[in-house]
């Protein structure tokens, strides 16, 4: 009988790795909600802080997603020249669902303007940097913002991205890392002792 409940054991701890290495998927990644409550709208002047200054404060990864509400707007996923310049008439990509959630697959600058003439010259525009996740070996360094040679005096709020940003998403991952781990040992173990 004691051989029968080391298996049944065994059963419980292999479907605990099974539904935690799920449980770790679903936490690797974070989506961050752009423009928090307000969503994706054109500043007035009275909102804390610029889109770009919310941004400053996050670190993003690969396989984490921004998520875009809004309305009579669009999201329009452009280059550095189309950023600075606010210019709508070549978009990489082009959003107008209201919902739009957009995940990052690559590490590096993303740049993000409203296609509502007047919105972008307004404030209403975003850059993320998107960084490489600690466990990913180490690639070349992402592009600067300044692709262009230009300096960053426009007063977008991208000051701080020489800085190092605050922690959100890396500790989940870490931590659920951890966790499997140890668990990983703990069922080795079990398997040896049966």
């Amino acid at each position: 009988m004691s051989s029968f409940s080391l298996q049944n054991l065994f059963k419980f701890a292999l479907f605990s790795v099974v539904f935690i290495s799920m449980a770790t998927l679903a936490i690797a990644s974070f989506q961050f909600r752009v423009g928090g409550e307000g969503g994706w709208t054109k500043p007035t002047g009275n909102e804390p802080e610029t889109y770009n200054e919310w941004a400053s404060r996050n670190r993003f990864h690969v396989g984490d997603s921004l998520y875009f509400r809004y309305s009579n707007d669009s999201v329009l996923v452009v280059n550095h020249t189309s950023y600075t310049n606010c210019s709508v008439s070549n978009p990489i990509l082009k959003f107008k669902d209201g919902d739009t959630v957009f995940e990052f697959d690559r590490y590096g600058f993303f740049y993000f303007i409203s296609g509502e003439r007047g919105h972008c010259k307004a404030g209403q525009k975003l850059i993320i940097r998107v960084m490489v996740h600690p466990a990913m070996s180490s690639p070349q360094p992402a592009q600067s913002p300044m692709e262009d040679g230009g300096s960053n005096d426009d007063g977008d709020g991208w000051d701080s991205i020489w800085g190092p940003p605050p922690r959100n998403s890396t500790i989940k991952q870490a931590v659920a890392s951890y966790f499997m781990t140890a668990l990983g040992g703990i069922l080795v173990i079990m398997y040896l002792l049966m």
